[in-house]
């Protein structure tokens, strides 16, 4: 009979030990797996939900989020406005909760559409924008082209549609410089 209560005890102690092993490595893994998102990734669990970002040269911006690309994040204001966010500009993200988007493999279609690709889209809709640069900088006017590296913005009033006689100046603005890009009726962030 005592050597029954010592396996018994053995057997307990080796399954508690066990089970503290697999503790252990199921937190370890959790902490890898959570090393490896990436904050696009992150934003992705919060699509249709509202958030807040800190975003340099912009401060504070506000929305729902409606879209997100490899370098981008699209929010709705409820104001009108779309914002196209650079995620090389946010700083910090609130709203997020505990939901995470599961990686997505980077596919060619989606990994082309890019901050550059859909200022593009932005030049083709030849609506007025508002560029927020990441030094705090405002730019009103309408994309007229893109570059590899920089947009061409033709500036001019907001409230008037891009004309010869209305545009005030032609600026080339670096796209690593543009934080945020406004849409609809412009005003402070």
């Amino acid at each position: 009979m005592r050597w029954q209560q010592l396996f018994d005890d053995l057997g307990s102690q080796f399954d508690a030990q066990e089970a503290a092993a697999e503790r252990a490595e199921s937190a370890s893994r959790a902490r890898a797996e959570m090393g490896a998102v990436r904050l696009a990734e992150r934003l992705a669990g919060a699509l249709g939900f509202p958030v807040g970002l800190g975003v340099q040269g912009a401060g504070q911006v506000a929305g729902v989020l409606a879209g997100i690309g490899p370098d981008w994040v699209l929010l709705e204001d409820g104001q009108g406005r779309e914002q196209l966010v650079a995620l090389a500009a946010v700083r910090t993200v609130a709203g997020l909760g505990r939901r995470t988007a599961a990686p997505e493999p980077a596919g060619a279609v989606r990994a082309r559409l890019d901050l550059r690709r859909a200022l593009r889209g932005l030049a083709r809709d030849r609506s007025p924008v508002q560029l927020v640069l990441d030094d705090g900088g405002t730019l009103t006017g309408t994309l007229d082209r893109v570059g590899s590296d920089f947009v061409e913005l033709a500036v001019h009033p907001s409230d008037e549609p891009r004309r010869r006689e209305s545009v005030q100046d032609v600026r080339a603005v670096v796209i690593g410089a543009v934080a945020v890009v406004r849409t609809g009726t412009p005003g402070p962030g």
